[in-house]
Formats: C-alpha cells, sequence, structure tokens
C-alpha cells in the first residue's frame, strides 16, 4: 500500500534530499491534502517540530480533522503525544525519544504505550548507513534498525523505517535493508527512502511492507492516480 506523505516546514509542504536540502516548496497545502483523499491515510510530519524550531499545530490540527493521519515529528512526551491525539491523529510516530545513551529506552516506551496505547504508537526507526539516525538525522547510533526493532516491538503497532542515504533522491530503495526489518517483527512495517517506481511499491507489498512516499508524487515522477486503495 502506499501512503502519501506531507512534511510541513514553515506553514508550507516540503520536500527535503536526506533531510537537508530543500528540493520543492509548495505553500498549498490543502491542495495536496484533497489530492490524497483517495487513500486510506496520510503520513504528516511536522519538521519544525521534529528539529525544535517551532511547530505547524494549527495546521497539523487541520489536517487530522479533513483526513486519517498518522503524525509525527517533535513527539517526547506523553503530554505531546495526547495532545496530538487530541487533534484526530489515527497514530502517533515517535523516534528520537525513544533512545536514550545510545539504546532504546525501554522505559519511556512502556510509559508512553501505557498512557496512550500500544495500538496508537508507530515507532520511527530511521537508519544512515545501517546504524540507527535521531535528532534531525543530525546523530547516528552504533544500534541497528533491526536491534531497535527487536527492542521496541513490546511497545508500538508498527515501525516507519526511513533509509536516510536514499531520501529523496529517486533512486530505489534498499530491498535488503528494509526485508532485514520486516524479518525482526511482525508488527505493520512502512518504508522510506528512495521508493520512485510503482514496480518497488509492489515488491514492497509483496514483502508486507507499506511504502511511505513523497519526492516521487510531487515530482510526478510516479503518477499516482492508479495506486489508492
Amino acid at each position: 500500500m502506499l501512503i502519501p506523505s506531507i512534511d510541513l516546514r514553515n506553514g508550507k509542504v516540503v520536500q527535503l534530499v536526506q533531510g537537508e536540502r530543500l528540493a520543492i516548496e509548495d505553500p498549498d497545502l490543502f491542495k495536496w491534502v484533497d489530492r490524497f483523499a483517495r487513500f486510506p491515510h496520510v503520513q504528516l510530519i511536522d519538521l519544525d517540530a521534529a528539529i525544535g524550531t517551532g511547530s505547524n499545530d494549527a495546521l497539523v490540527a487541520q489536517v487530522c480533522a479533513a483526513r486519517p493521519c498518522r503524525v509525527g515529528g517533535g513527539i517526547r512526551t506523553i503530554e505531546r503525544a495526547r495532545t496530538v491525539l487530541g487533534y484526530g491523529a489515527t497514530h502517533v510516530i515517535v523516534g528520537s525519544s525513544f533512545f536514550r545513551e545510545g539504546q532504546v529506552d525501554v522505559r519511556f516506551a512502556g510509559e508512553l504505550a501505557a498512557a496512550v496505547g500500544r495500538e496508537r504508537l508507530i515507532a520511527a526507526v530511521d537508519s544512515r548507513r545501517g546504524h540507527v539516525t535521531i535528532n534531525g538525522w543530525r546523530q547516528t547510533l552504533a544500534l541497528t534498525p533491526v536491534d531497535a526493532v527487536r527492542a521496541l516491538d513490546p511497545f508500538c503497532d508498527g515501525f516507519l523505517c526511513t533509509l536516510v542515504d536514499g531520501e529523496g533522491l529517486m533512486k530505489g530503495i534498499d530491498m535488503a535493508a528494509v526485508q532485514a526489518v520486516r524479518a525482526a517483527t511482525t508488527r505493520q512495517v512502512v518504508a522510506a527512502g528512495g521508493i520512485t517506481t510503482r514496480e518497488e511499491i509492489e515488491a514492497l507489498d509483496a514483502m508486507r511492507v507499506d511504502a511511505v512516499v513523497g519526492m516521487a508524487i510531487y515530482t510526478g515522477r510516479l503518477a499516482i492516480d492508479d495506486l489508492a486503495r
């Protein structure tokens, strides 16, 4: 299944290459919200909240009211998770706060799952060169994605695994890396990072992995009209 991605920065829809270089910026958020109406849900990431420079809360709340959304970006506390779920998000995506001192923070993961419900949590396990990367992809740990997924498995409904090396490049995703994560958990796995073609989406689907796509959609490289289910 294809999950369209909406990344927000300064109130605009953006696409960044490997989380750094701005490639696309569009102030018309609801053009994309409407275009994605045919999909079961969208992934909505507040980049300003993720790096701690602000938030797009008003827009997040509006999008959640309009479409089923999985929302991430700057969700570091139980209170914040509850706030975002209160906007109407179906799930919250939690990444950096699940890691402390280079390891999975099992205590916080358990507390968050108990407070908001495991079934409403998606753990973001992003990786660069085969190792978990956090804090806006600015800090890379010794921990591997497979180890992180195994440790977080009891506390979440699924995993978002972004392979940062390919993010925004439209050169394809590392299927072997995705398969390693798929083999580590029975929960839902969603992959992102360079997915560009329908063939890739179908190959991931055959692995029981959903595909988050951003750059290929926004550039028109991937036609999505016949991919909604």
